[in-house]
């Protein structure tokens, strides 16, 4: 006889998305998911910071206006997590559009925050 074993139930909250991926939050698991380039990745918080930072780092007009014959790819690993990713020139812009975006919406949920409870105390 087989033991069955029952994974807790993960709920999502979608951050931000594109046509190209997005970024989910779960409160129960204190993380973050990434849907991205063909997988879903966990990050917490910290990690999704390092993420951002290494992607904003990549000089993208070097990249598009190099003549050498290097490969147009890039891997983005972040240390102390287990993704990384090998992403082209159109992959890069993509998340970082993504990273982007969930910035912005995280910022704006924090400022809404902030001046709800201003008007309640």
């Amino acid at each position: 006889m087989q033991d069955l074993i029952v994974l807790p139930s993960i709920n999502f909250t979608e951050v931000f998305n594109t046509k190209n991926g997005a970024i989910y939050q779960s409160d129960s698991e204190n993380c973050w998911y990434i849907d991205f380039a063909g997988k879903l990745a966990r990050f917490d918080y910290r990690n999704l910071l390092k993420l951002k930072k290494a992607v904003y780092h990549i000089d993208i007009e070097d990249l598009l206006l190099n003549s050498t014959k290097a490969p147009d790819l890039e891997i983005i690993f972040i240390c102390a997590c287990d993704h990384c990713y090998v992403l082209s020139i159109l992959e890069i812009i993509a998340l970082k559009e993504l990273l982007q975006g969930t910035f912005v919406m995280l910022e704006l949920n924090h400022i809404i925050f902030d001046r709800l409870h201003r008007i309640v105390a």
